[in-house]
């Protein structure tokens, strides 16, 4: 559920905001009685294990020389010429 709460109640209660940040809560802060802003909690980043980035990589397709890629390059988009 979120919590409303005042700039003052923000700027003075910051360590107990940021506490309940940390738990999971989330804040509409108001000024004047009008809410003006948002916080909530980001999602811990984790780094990917091996096994994972060896899987997102397995997908990529790998060339077999350079001249085979600048053919396909060729191809598609027709021969760069500078002495023409």
């Amino acid at each position: 559920m979120t919590k409303t709460i005042t700039q003052a109640e923000l700027r003075n209660g910051s360590a107990g905001v940021m506490d309940a940040l940390e738990a999971g809560e989330d804040f509409v802060i108001t000024r004047n009685g009008k809410p003006v802003g948002e916080l909530r909690p980001i999602a811990p980043q984790r780094n990917p294990t091996v096994a994972e980035l060896k899987a997102r990589l397995a997908g990529i397709s790998r060339s077999a020389d350079s001249a085979e890629e600048r053919a396909e390059i060729d191809a598609v988009f027709g021969e760069d010429r500078i002495d023409d």
